[in-house]
């Protein structure tokens, strides 16, 4: 009966804020008229104006709070913008990070035509492109605790399992092309099982499996809002900060948010190349920080662009004059005598990586950690624990670590040449 209650007041204040102006009741000056419907009007002590229904003791919500609701409605959308105040905690904590937010708004102009394309492409919501927000923040260099990677945040397996390459020179994860497209078609999948977009976001996040029991344990119930109190902490709040993020980034003039502009030329080109070249001779031809080149191009891990006649790859670059793309296509096309590409690709000192000159395995110390090895090294978390067999990121001291797929010697030994013995056992 209260639900039923609540739903016959929140339509009625609904259509109040839409498209009626309050009365005021000439016998009655505590008393307003919306539509026909009586309310009060009380202002609580964080200066909120409510209205109140005749027969409610209680606020249902705030005038300011039906406007938000309002304006999520009036989005054309796909994917269930639901209001509540789960949704509304969210908004009002990223209301509180406008900064942050202009940011966003600056880098989603670069990326979300990318995201944008390959969602379309799959048949998927446009709205699912915000969801890159709460992953990552638009950084395609990106890493969590756990290991998930790129603009999408995806964990090794799942990306290997959505075809996403990863080797010692490139990791798709990364790519904002590469990764869209496998994040569009997890939704496909996800989808597919669940028939409902909220829940395929929530298995984006915990798992398919995790939405599956949440959905059994609920009594076969297939509605977010009904599950949600089944599923993990962090799944129940992602699915209300993604419906806030997207009232936010539609919304943000009517908060005094002020996009800002990305600090790289989001005007671009792309080049396929089909050799070995390093982003620190790119750089020096078209006069580029190698930095920028970098945030373009995120998923070459050893800065080398590996391309072949069999496997070219693409070389993202800021829109340069006639000059430059001279210099760029020496810089393609011709090596200095008798040197090596892959040597080349080595010779910028300020970013030379670590793994030029790469030990065989490290030897864990007290206090490191798998990520700050994998830092300290440019390797990933997941391929220390691919070369090393390890289940989870834990890891003890003395404990010796291979740095590449190549057997680990973890200590040196000595051999005692005997008679007719030669170097070849």
């Amino acid at each position: 009966m209260m639900r039923k209650t609540m739903a016959t007041a929140l339509f009625v204040l609904v259509t109040a804020v839409v498209g009626a102006t309050p009365n005021e009741n000439k016998e009655n000056p505590g008393l307003k008229t919306i539509n026909g419907a009586q309310v009060k009007i009380h202002n609580d002590t964080a200066g909120d104006t409510l209205l109140v229904p005749l027969h409610s003791q209680s606020p249902v919500l705030s005038y300011q709070n039906l406007v938000y609701k309002r304006r999520l409605d009036s989005i054309p959308q796909s994917v269930q913008l639901s209001y509540n105040a789960h949704v509304q905690g969210y908004i009002d904590i990223y209301l509180n990070r406008k900064e942050q937010i202009g940011k966003m708004l600056g880098l989603s102009k670069y990326y979300f035509p990318i995201f944008e394309k390959s969602l379309k492409e799959t048949g998927i919501p446009d709205e699912i492109k915000y969801i890159s927000i709460i992953e990552s923040s638009l950084n395609p260099h990106a890493i969590s605790k756990s290991g998930a990677i790129g603009p999408w945040q995806f964990m090794y397996a799942t990306a290997k399992g959505y075809r996403l390459l990863i080797d010692s020179y490139v990791d798709e994860r990364k790519d904002p092309v590469s990764a869209s497209y496998a994040a569009a078609a997890y939704f496909k999948d996800a989808y597919k099982q669940f028939g409902d977009w909220l829940l395929a976001i929530a298995a984006y996040n915990c798992g398919a499996g995790t939405v599956r029991k949440a959905i059994q344990r609920a009594g076969g119930e297939t509605d977010f809002w009904k599950i949600r109190e089944f599923l993990p902490l962090e799944t129940r709040n992602y699915v209300p900060a993604f419906i806030a993020t997207v009232y936010v980034m539609k919304n943000y003039t009517k908060h005094n948010i002020t996009s800002r502009p990305a600090d790289f030329n989001t005007n671009t080109d792309i080049i396929t190349v089909n050799k070995f070249v390093s982003l620190a001779s790119i750089s020096k031809a078209i006069n580029v920080d190698i930095k920028e080149l970098s945030v373009l191009n995120p998923s070459y891990k050893k800065q080398i662009i590996n391309g072949s006649s069999t496997s070219p790859k693409n070389l993202v670059i800021p829109k340069v004059d006639r000059q430059a793309f001279a210099s760029l296509y020496n810089a393609l096309n011709h090596l200095p005598n008798g040197q090596d590409m892959q040597i080349i690709a080595a010779s910028n000192a300020d970013y030379e990586p670590a793994y030029f000159n790469l030990p065989a395995s490290h030897k864990v110390k007290k206090g490191e950690t798998l990520l700050a090895i994998a830092n300290h090294y440019r390797v990933e978390v997941q391929d220390l624990k691919v070369w090393n067999n390890l289940k989870s990121t834990s890891i003890v001291p003395g404990q010796w670590l291979k740095l590449s797929s190549k057997p680990v010697i973890s200590d040196l030994s000595t051999y005692q040449v005997q008679k007719e013995k030669t170097l070849i056992l």
